[in-house]
């Protein structure tokens, strides 16, 4: 299929051929007829992908704060690995569309293939022939309503959002600054209302477009007798609120709204606009409200609205994102909202980029709505795009799932130790372009591409959490050996099915990515405790740092920090102890926080079977500049401590040997999983470990859950 993109280090524009996007549970896989380019949006993306280095991080100054205290932490090898995996990234530009629905796994069932739909999203409703779109960005098409103006729906709901937030009455006066798309959608929304709206804006075609239509009484903002126009509109009272749909780094749409407002008049800001409030004389004096409109309704940001389908209730939220696309189609189809005006441009998804000369201003032409039209689709095949040549070595690997994690850690050092044949994400752009970065032959939505292989020996298995399971028995019954990342399973009935599928498999080879333990600090302590013939205490602290509840590793994909994360230091126990978990016991924090995840901050006691105990501390409500984790193990009168793997110490004697490296094992855990297939030895940790590991978080979570200790047997 055809798609947009823009390569965000050079900022080239291009229509690439992509693999169709894969269908997930809870989304809806659609064939786009139209999508609108919104310009104002759009434009800052794309300046921003084609502006310098140093004109990114002027424009970005939260990812260079986000650099520097990478840097602080990983060093800067790795963090300049971390920021060119983000440069050489492609970006999906689009975020409104419509057309037909091919296939859908919504929970309600709301969705048919053939059903005609309006789509929103970042991500989602992009520039493409097919896309992905979660169920509630999704809304049916009403009769009479044709592709080209539902593709509006979004930037639609947009408006109706801004329009809400001013609640305005019957014979309300509203002003609307700025009469480009939103402003032009929003002046005909509040005249649907019954309100009386007035226009202002910097261009004489966006004012000549307003009156033209009767959306609005428009006039331009450089007119000497704007002030006066704006008091005979109101009758000298000033205007009941004032509506913001301009866009730029002036604060002249503020100051002006105070102006014109009368007294506890409201401004509601839709577009992005400065926004230094002056107290006096307006704001204070008037006692004057302030709003902000968040896009297309309540829903935004929430990722349990956005990603996971949870709807809000009817009774208690009216308007979410979604029944405000639905509201917005209903004005179309009453032709209360008139869109064929604002169109002024229709290009073929192949002549996409033409369409931006005119959005970057390269084309001197007025323009308002922008659409990009598509090719009737009624079915599609998930196909393997080839990329570059294979040739295939003793290890052919398929790579399922690919994001920063995998392009930073894994592929990198994996390169040079096999063929690597296939890559698949659920997004065709990323498959192409881990592809193309990394020499990978194919690129594919379809983990069958891999699975089906008969030259694909390993895959590596980079997913999200939740999959790890199915896609590590998928890989076993297919006869290929398995490099999952923790955890290996989210719960004891997944635990139980992936063991029994290995037991059943032939030649079975399963490694999951318990890195720590391949560190150089890390064997240099398990051998200072060779023969030292009694059992270890070992204390564990990690500085895990806050991660917001919605942060997808929190959620069901996710499954949480114990069994996502804590596995890792269970697996480190298991190592320097040399034995296996008997028993643990856990106790977290309690607090009435809503913001706090009371088992992101908790203590955990291991006992092993020969006698050695573990303690982990594990907080998120530290500092970050505490460096994450440092371990300490005690044993044979010797102590081995591990700060951050950066440094460590060894105790004995009376003398302390300090220990400068590097690195937390990731480069060495793939060389020896590689090697241990190329010579036909078992795995570097052993599957009853792995399944050991998993089945403690698993039992963590049972402690604190019942507040007992919890026996580990398998």
């Amino acid at each position: 299929m055809k798609q947009l993109i823009q390569n965000f280090k050079t900022g080239e524009l291009y229509v690439d051929e992509l693999p169709v996007p894969a269908i997930t549970k809870g989304y809806v896989l659609v064939a786009n007829r139209f999508s609108l380019i919104s310009a104002g949006t759009e434009k800052t993306t794309v300046s921003t992908a084609q502006a310098s280095l140093i004109g990114k991080a002027k424009k970005r100054p939260d990812l260079v704060k986000q650099v520097l205290q990478n840097y602080k932490k990983e060093g800067f090898k790795a963090t300049m690995e971390k920021v060119k995996t983000k440069l050489d990234s492609l970006k999906a530009l689009g975020y409104s569309s419509a057309g037909v629905v091919l296939a859908s796994m919504d929970d309600s069932q709301k969705f048919q293939p053939g059903d005609m739909v309006a789509c929103a999203g970042l991500g989602y409703a992009s520039h493409a022939e097919v896309i992905m779109v979660p169920q509630n960005l999704v809304a049916k098409i009403p009769e009479g309503v044709d592709f080209q103006d539902a593709s509006y729906t979004t930037v639609g709901a947009i408006a109706l959002q801004g329009v809400r937030q001013a609640d305005p009455r019957l014979g309300d006066n509203v002003c609307v600054i700025g009469l480009g798309l939103l402003g032009q959608i929003s002046s005909q929304i509040l005249r649907a209302n019954g309100c009386n709206v007035f226009g202002i804006d910097v261009s004489a075609e966006m004012v000549k477009l307003a009156n033209e239509t009767n959306s609005a009484h428009a006039i331009l903002r450089n007119d000497p007798n704007i002030m006066a126009a704006t008091e005979n509109f109101t009758n000298g009272y000033g205007f009941d609120s004032v509506i913001i749909t301009a866009a730029g780094q002036t604060n002249d749409p503020v100051e002006l709204s105070g102006k014109i407002l009368r007294k506890k008049g409201a401004v509601i800001v839709v577009g992005a606009v400065k926004m230094d409030i002056p107290r006096d004389p307006d704001f204070y004096r008037k006692e004057l409200e302030l709003k902000l409109s968040c896009s297309y309704g309540p829903g935004r940001y929430d990722v349990k609205y956005e990603e996971e389908g949870v709807d809000y209730p009817y009774g208690y939220v009216r308007w979410t994102e979604q029944r405000n696309m639905e509201a917005f189609l209903k004005l179309i189809a009453d032709q209360t909202v008139k869109l064929k005006p604002l169109t002024t441009h229709e290009f073929d998804i192949a002549g996409a980029v033409k369409a931006y000369d005119l959005v970057l201003g390269k084309v001197k032409e007025p323009f308002v709505g922008i659409l990009l039209k598509y090719p009737e689709i009624d079915e599609v095949k998930r196909e393997v795009v080839s990329v570059s040549p294979v040739k295939h070595s003793t290890i052919n690997m398929g790579f399922i799932g690919a994001g920063s994690f995998a392009q930073s850690y894994l592929i990198p050092n994996v390169k040079e130790l096999g063929s690597m044949d296939t890559v698949v994400t659920l997004n065709g752009m990323d498959a192409k372009n881990v592809a193309q970065k990394f020499g990978i032959g194919n690129a594919s939505t379809d983990p069958a591409a891999i699975l089906d292989n008969e030259d694909i020996n390993t895959v590596f298995i980079a997913t999200q959490h939740d999959t790890h399971a199915k896609y590590t028995m998928d890989c076993l019954r297919s006869k290929k050996a398995v490099f999952v990342e923790k955890p290996l399973a989210m719960d004891m009935d997944e635990l139980q099915e992936v063991m029994k599928v290995y037991q059943e498999a032939e030649s079975p080879a399963v490694m999951v990515g318990f890195n720590r333990r391949f560190a150089d600090i890390s064997v240099q302590a398990k051998e200072a405790f060779n023969n030292v013939g009694e059992p270890l205490v070992m204390n564990f602290r990690v500085n895990g740092g806050f991660i917001p509840k919605d942060h997808w590793s929190q959620t069901r994909a996710g499954g949480g920090r114990i069994v996502g994360e804590i596995c890792h230091f269970i697996d480190l126990m298991q190592f320097f102890a040399d034995s296996e978990p008997v028993k643990v016991f856990a106790e977290c924090i309690d607090t009435d926080s809503d913001k706090i995840k009371n088992d992101d901050n908790l203590a955990i006691t291991v006992k092993f079977g020969d006698g050695s105990v573990g303690n982990l501390v594990y907080t998120a409500n530290g500092d970050k500049g505490l460096p994450k984790e440092r371990f300490e193990i005690f044993g044979g009168e010797s102590v081995f401590v591990i700060d951050d793997f950066n440094s460590g110490s060894v105790y004995r004697d009376n003398r302390e040997k300090k220990i400068k490296t590097s690195g937390k094992g990731h480069k060495q855990e793939v060389i020896a999983f590689i090697g241990a297939l190329e010579k036909g030895d078992p795995v570097p940790i052993t599957f009853r470990s792995i399944c050991l590991t998993t089945l403690t978080t698993l039992k963590i979570q049972e402690s604190l859950a019942t507040g007992l200790p919890q026996s580990i047997a398998l």
